[in-house]
């Protein structure tokens, strides 16, 4: 446990010295507009990977958050283009999230398939249903309520931030309470600590997972919806940058891949931290492919290092 939250720390103070470096690096980088831009784009990830984080947690991992981000992007413009209220396209984006993400772990558990697998399979299929129903050329728009939520330049009442920054804190918080002080997230970690001991506690694999499963799709539907209102128009690739940088983000904040360990607040970290080392490179002048190269050997290095910790269910 005291190793877990020494990961966290570790994560948000190196959030803090890439951040002191692109202070003295970068003119403007530490500018109110600058700071908010960060933020916003640490909070489009950090909710993107929300749903990442559990699945990690309960010993999976999930490569379809891209391809539901895009999914849901596309629906809820068309949705909301063709005149439906935007919170029936809410419901109606996040029902329909669920159900792939619920099919996502039924699957996985169920027929023992590994998820790295099925994921990427359901996934794939769901961005050609996209493409299919589009023919390639998503329609729609974003209620400028949704725009204004996310949009860099607002600020909400008191606080000189977007409405988004406030709303991912109260966010971490629901997530901590959900993980440390419910059933749920109680088992969530004794089934990806022991997967044998779990069942014997009378724990259902099959039922954490497709609810682990449906929570990481709502997560990245919500994601997606959201980048509507960023960009301001539908794009079935949205969701891209996220597929490893859901990932990335998790490792960063110390969750074990391996499963049973970790939390939300370092995923949070590890978001702060990839949005930093983008903003960074990016600042100084380096090729997209050299920023892709350098979060590559980031992240290389974090999992080698964090790999290396001893599993939960060795020390059962």
């Amino acid at each position: 446990m005291r190793g877990a939250w020494l990961r966290v720390a570790g994560a948000f103070l190196v959030a803090l010295g890439l951040h002191a470096t692109g202070t003295v690096l970068i003119e403007g980088y530490s500018e109110p507009f600058a700071i908010r831009a960060q933020l916003v784009l640490s909070c489009l990830l950090a909710v993107a990977s929300v749903g990442q984080t559990l699945v990690v947690i309960v010993g999976g991992i999930d490569l379809s958050v891209p391809f539901v981000i895009g999914f849901a992007n596309v629906v809820a413009a068309q949705l909301y283009g063709s005149g439906w209220p935007f919170p029936l396209v809410c419901l109606t984006v996040a029902a329909l999230a669920g159900g792939i993400g619920a099919l996502n772990g039924f699957l996985s558990a169920a027929l023992k398939v590994h998820p790295l697998i099925l994921t990427l399979g359901v996934g794939t299929a769901v961005q050609g249903a996209v493409l299919l129903w589009t023919a390639g050329f998503p329609t729609g728009s974003a209620p400028e309520a949704l725009t204004n939520f996310v949009s860099i330049g607002a600020e909400a009442w008191i606080f000189p931030v977007p409405w988004l920054v406030p709303a991912t804190a109260a966010l971490l918080v629901a997530v901590m309470l959900v993980l440390a002080r419910t059933p749920f997230g109680r088992r969530l970690y004794a089934l990806g600590s022991n997967p044998v001991a779990a069942r014997f506690a009378l724990i259902s694999p099959v039922r954490m997972w497709t609810l682990t499963y449906a929570l990481s799709a709502i997560g990245a539907a919500v994601a997606g919806v959201l980048l509507l209102g960023f960009t301001g128009s539908a794009y079935a690739d949205v969701g891209q940058p996220y597929l490893f940088q859901s990932i990335a983000a998790v490792v960063i904040g110390g969750t074990a891949l391996t499963g049973g360990q970790g939390g939300y607040l370092g995923t949070v970290a590890g978001a702060l931290v990839l949005t930093e080392i983008n903003t960074l490179l990016i600042g100084l002048g380096l090729q997209p492919s050299m920023v892709q190269a350098a979060l590559g050997a980031v992240i290389i290095g974090l999992v080698s290092l964090y790999g290396r910790a001893q599993h939960v269910r060795t020390t059962i």
